[in-house]
């Protein structure tokens, strides 16, 4: 009888493992991407299929949120914003590529104020949310139960008690660590509160590597809150070995809208239940003439909006591409836009911590600066501390902010969001923030970088392996 169970066993467990390798070639991936598990799957079986459940599923033709609750969003969108203006004509077929890709509608007259520091980005969003009169809208991938969370909380609370309607989403993976019984206090406060994509059986082996990476803030549909901070106090008061630098933005008039928009798409793909009207998409004053397209990009769908246009740009630049980005583990498309454009003589600079919050990642990283360095890209390193921000300045007229590294992740796994502003003061504005980083740069030389050690060397490429997957 023993035996009839192992034969059973083997056959049912050869069976998926065929199924498996066939579901991977049928998907027709990038070949780069579909011989290593079907290596991996063929000479390590087991370890193979539990990497696979983890990592390897596409899900890209999945709809979490349903097409008619997007095209109602993006209606509400179009029929509430205010004003037009003209898309620099270089600047057109990137704006209709966001278009058709992300539905990404171009948005006149934001008002777009930076900030390079947590405290002073805490300061501001703690003012926004003591004025909100209707609702308060939140989506982080990290709340930490640490003293500036729960000052943020304390201020939420306050505004329930006021009648105020609070919601909030969490990213399930990035809050791994804080307790259940922190959100359920919340929740008996009146805040209604949701993890976006939980993770929990029979989701867990299918959905943990996506993750939803954005952090927005909408606050009575009039102003909102987008960059790379998520509310911990490490955002505020740095490491122990450095400061903590990163960049958020306050938008308000009709870009705030669209970080609406986007919440609200992520509220009814999480809760099956869409919130809309004139209260959520005010009208909006105009307090420019710059244009913002944002972005909403993730892993489902055919396109990869953001990839796609981050290479597209960078391919038609003329003057110089400035890139901020705490990781750098770039797919070949975007890393051969950067060094195409730096062979061509354009100023291509990329700006990387010295350190970042993670060894392994920073080895993956640096087994691309060799190739970097070689067309002519420079590489600079933030000394002071841990460099999070995540900005491109692209000649004198587009800037691209927002929560996207320059990764695999960003770009494949993450629902992410990022703003493409077309404004050439705003581009002034973060061209001297860069330079003013720079200033704190060490700037790598072919030569310091070349006569690193073998041993050194070889880590990098071991780690640059798994970069897809970190």
């Amino acid at each position: 009888m023993g035996q009839i169970f192992t034969y059973v066993f083997l056959a049912i467990y050869s069976v998926t493992i065929i199924g498996i390798l066939l579901v991977v070639i049928t998907e027709n991936r990038n070949p780069l991407k579909t011989l290593p598990w079907i290596i991996l799957l063929t000479l390590a079986p087991v370890v193979g299929l539990v990497i696979y459940f983890f990592f390897g599923q596409n899900l890209s033709k999945q709809h979490i949120i349903s097409r008619r609750t997007r095209k109602r969003m993006t209606t509400e969108l179009k029929e509430r914003r205010t004003g037009s203006g003209v898309i620099p004509p270089h600047y057109r077929p990137l704006a209709r590529m966001l278009s058709t890709t992300a539905a990404a509608t171009p948005l006149y007259g934001s008002r777009i104020t930076p900030y390079t520091d947590g405290h002073s980005k805490m300061e501001a969003l703690l003012a926004e949310i003591a004025t909100a009169r209707h609702h308060i809208h939140l989506q982080y991938y990290i709340l930490a139960d640490d003293l500036t969370t729960r000052r943020l909380c304390d201020a939420l609370c306050a505004k329930v008690r006021e009648g105020v309607r609070v919601r909030i989403l969490y990213d399930d993976v990035g809050c791994a660590g804080v307790k259940n019984s922190f959100f359920e206090s919340l929740r008996r406060n009146g805040i209604e509160v949701y993890s976006f994509l939980r993770v929990a059986f029979p989701l867990f082996t299918s959905k943990v590597n996506y993750r939803n990476h954005r952090k927005i803030v909408v606050i009575d549909g009039r102003v909102g809150f987008v960059g790379g901070m998520n509310i911990a106090d490490r955002y505020v008061m740095g490491t122990e070995w450095g400061t903590w630098r990163d960049t958020h933005f306050k938008i308000e008039g009709n870009g705030a809208l669209a970080l609406q928009t986007s919440f609200l798409s992520d509220w009814s793909a999480t809760t099956r239940h869409v919130v809309t009207g004139d209260e959520y998409f005010p009208l909006q004053p105009a307090f420019n003439t710059g244009i913002l397209q944002m972005v909403a990009s993730g892993p489902f769908g055919k396109w990869r909006s953001l990839l796609q246009a981050v290479s597209y740009a960078v391919t038609r630049a003329e003057k110089r591409v400035w890139v901020q980005t705490p990781y750098y583990l770039p797919s070949d498309v975007l890393n051969n836009a950067f060094q195409e454009a730096a062979l061509a003589g354009i100023d291509v600079t990329l700006m990387l911590p010295r350190r970042s919050d993670s060894r392994f990642i920073d080895l993956a990283s640096h087994s691309f600066l060799d190739d970097m360095l070689k067309a002519g890209v420079k590489i600079a390193l933030y000394e002071p501390g841990f460099l999070h921000s995540k900005l491109l300045v692209i000649d004198d007229r587009l800037t691209i902010i927002g929560s996207a590294n320059m990764d695999f992740r960003s770009f494949e796994h993450n629902f992410e969001i990022s703003g493409f502003v077309y404004d050439d003061e705003f581009n002034r504005r973060m061209s001297g923030i860069f330079l003013d980083d720079m200033s704190r740069c060490h700037l790598l030389t072919p030569a310091e970088w070349f006569s690193r050690s073998r041993g050194r060397r070889v880590a990098e490429s071991f780690m640059r392996i798994f970069s897809p997957l970190m």
